[in-house]
């Protein structure tokens, strides 16, 4: 599948125009990681958004007291991970690796994507408005948890 078309399905993109969308794949940089390698280690600084082109990722989260991490969920084509890297920069709070051979990622750096939000504001304003979106879904979804038990 081509760049152009897995980025038009990614839901942090939806509501971008074909055009906005070849914007922004001329941020991306593709890089490739084997089975059991690290595309992002928890702890590390949050510079990059990342977006599965091929393969699968494994997202895990380290326990107290360093056992062994509790896998989150396994991530396929055109799913993303570290989106809020594009708003805060802060730590990762997982740890991200490839579980395929090749796996292959598209990266788009932070600066970059910043970069082209202030040149073109409607392609942040979506975007921020998806993860906003998709921040309010899980916040609701985790008070719903929390209140069933």
């Amino acid at each position: 599948m081509d760049l152009i078309q897995i980025l038009s399905g990614v839901e942090l993109f939806e509501g971008l125009s074909a055009e906005e969308i070849t914007h922004i794949a001329s941020l991306c940089q593709q890089k490739e990681f084997q089975d059991n390698q690290v595309v992002a280690a928890q702890g590390s600084p949050g510079l990059q958004l990342f977006i599965i082109q091929e393969g699968f990722v494994e997202v895990s989260v380290q326990r107290k007291g360093g056992s062994a991490g509790k896998v989150i969920v396994n991530l396929g084509i055109g799913q993303t991970v570290g989106e809020m890297s594009l708003i805060d920069q802060g730590l990762r709070s997982a740890t991200v690796k490839a579980i395929s051979s090749p796996t292959i990622v598209q990266v788009i750096s932070q600066q970059d994507f910043e970069k082209l939000c202030e040149k073109d504001t409607h392609i942040g304003y979506v975007v921020m408005r998806n993860i906003a979106t998709d921040l309010s879904f899980r916040l609701r979804q985790r008070h719903m948890v929390d209140l069933i038990g």
